[in-house]
């Protein structure tokens, strides 16, 4: 204790990270940063304006580290490979819908294609009624069944990845763990 009354603390030095991720993701990426020293400084959430929500609330998550940790070099390899690991996951989400959008989109174009040769031969002189109905059909066609084929894709495929992504999750909390024993 000095003359003042205070107690001295020691001085820690601390190297600190930002993460810009989405918000449903954010106790993940918290937990598993905690197991390579970082420790939460703060998060934030953005929430969009009144009129217009995004998408997807992102948040930002603030982390800090002492500088002199021990075992810094293992742990900031283990956390790169964290990272990776992560990233990967959230492009295998992605693949999950990303087919059958493409085909549903591609579905839909064709089904309007038709829908304009239908308004074509409605509109020509003299109008061709018989031509009109013949390519309304598949034009209409082409305008509902692409949120089935969207279904029976994304179905499909989120059945074929969601194994991969569980070995991916698997492979994190193996990486979490090593991380954590160096820790303590």
């Amino acid at each position: 204790m000095d003359g003042t009354g205070r107690q001295q603390k020691n001085y820690v030095g601390y190297e600190y990270k930002e993460i810009v991720t989405d918000s449903s993701r954010l106790s993940f990426l918290l937990d598993g940063y905690e197991n390579f020293g970082w420790e939460e400084d703060g998060s934030q959430t953005d929430g969009g304006t009144a009129g217009n929500p995004p998408l997807r609330q992102r948040a930002v998550l603030r982390m800090k580290r002492n500088r002199k940790i021990v075992n810094k070099v293992e742990l900031t390899r283990l956390e790169r490979n964290f990272e990776a690991c992560v990233n990967e996951i959230g492009k295998l989400e992605k693949a999950k819908t990303s087919a059958a959008t493409m085909y549903s989109i591609i579905l839909g174009v064709i089904g309007t294609a038709f829908m304009a040769g239908s308004v074509f031969a409605v509109t020509a002189q003299p109008p061709c009624y018989v031509l009109c109905i013949l390519l309304a059909v598949p034009g209409f066609l082409g305008w509902t069944f692409p949120y089935f084929l969207y279904k029976k894709i994304a179905g499909r495929q989120t059945e074929k990845i969601t194994p991969l992504i569980e070995a991916k999750y698997d492979e994190v909390y193996e990486i979490c763990e090593k991380g954590n024993k160096l820790l303590y």
